[in-house]
């Protein structure tokens, strides 16, 4: 394989400006690349595709409690980063994982579900925030779900805040979300650089949260899953800790992805882990050709496939 290219985030965005979702344009979203410039991509899998998933989380080194939380159950993906300090941070995060956890589509296989499906749950978590946490509480969250969409399985993400979510794919790496934090907006603006920014004394101040603050909007993307993608879901205490070229290096050489969530937490406690890190690695793949009846026995019981898990940073299930 070519050595992994970072890349800027390619998704297709599903908010206009009117605020209402929009169709693909077939352009790479940060470099305006048409579809006929880009490398040849591999055919999208069908929607009996295969998940592999790996995750872990971490307090860090300097903080007392980890304030992160997380859940990957498929078809629900998600990390959950807490603000507000003891009794505050780990509440917004927890509510936000297990509003997620009760959605009817956990345990489904690429479920219909729209952005505005999608939106209605974030919604739901923000204002349970805000009600249980008196506005002292709130949460960033970056994710996806995987689902169906024009009888094919995509990749649907949204993100809240300054946790992130990167795609390895096809020999391109890069970052689908965008950063609500301000010295993102330094940064695009021209005032200071990328890595300025990294040390930027502001640079964990978010313009949007769930449940406080005047902004808890959501941005949502659409992108068909392609063969062989791998997608990394991740808190600020490990992008904070490594640069994009460092978690690009591990992803592409590390080929189990509960391994690459394990070095990857690990290489951020290396570089001082000064904030909570919470991983989860999604690898998605084509199933294997069977025959009509083993195919048809494998979506009816996969119970096994893929590991699931959630974490809940107040320590309630």
């Amino acid at each position: 394989m070519s050595e992994p290219r970072a890349h800027g985030a390619h998704a297709v965005d599903l908010r206009s400006e009117a605020g209402e979702p929009t169709a693909s344009t077939g352009q790479d979203a940060a470099t305006g690349t048409s579809d006929a410039t880009r490398p040849a991509s591999r055919p999208a899998p069908g929607l009996d595709l295969e998940l592999a998933v790996g995750f872990g989380t971490d307090r860090g080194l300097r903080r007392e409690l980890n304030e992160d939380s997380f859940i990957a159950m498929q078809p629900v993906f998600a990390v959950a980063d807490g603000m507000g300090g003891h009794e505050a941070g780990e509440v917004a995060s927890s509510i936000c994982v297990r509003t997620l956890g009760a959605s009817g589509i956990i345990g489904t296989r690429t479920p219909p579900f729209t952005a505005g499906d999608l939106e209605e749950l974030i919604r739901e978590a923000d204002q349970r925030i805000r009600s249980e946490a008196d506005g002292h509480a709130g949460t960033t969250l970056t994710g996806v779900v995987l689902v169906e969409e024009s009888g094919a399985p995509h990749w649907l993400f949204f993100n809240v805040g300054d946790s992130r979510t990167y795609r390895l794919s096809n020999g391109t790496f890069g970052q689908i979300s965008v950063d609500h934090s301000e010295v993102q907006e330094l940064v695009d603006t021209g005032r200071i650089t990328e890595e300025q920014a990294r040390t930027h004394p502001r640079r964990h101040v978010v313009t949007r949260a769930l449940g406080t603050g005047d902004d808890a909007e959501a941005d949502f993307w659409l992108m068909p899953v392609e063969e062989g993608d791998r997608l990394l879901l991740c808190s600020d205490g490990l992008s904070g800790e490594i640069t994009d070229e460092g978690i690009c290096t591990i992803l592409s050489t590390v080929e189990d992805p509960q391994e690459a969530s394990d070095e990857l937490i690990a290489a951020a406690l290396r570089s001082g882990a000064r904030d909570n890190v919470t991983v989860i690695v999604v690898d998605a793949t084509a199933a294997p050709d069977q025959d009509a009846d083993r195919a048809a026995d494998r979506h009816a019981d996969r119970a096994a496939v893929p590991r699931a898990g959630l974490f809940a940073a107040d320590g309630g299930s």
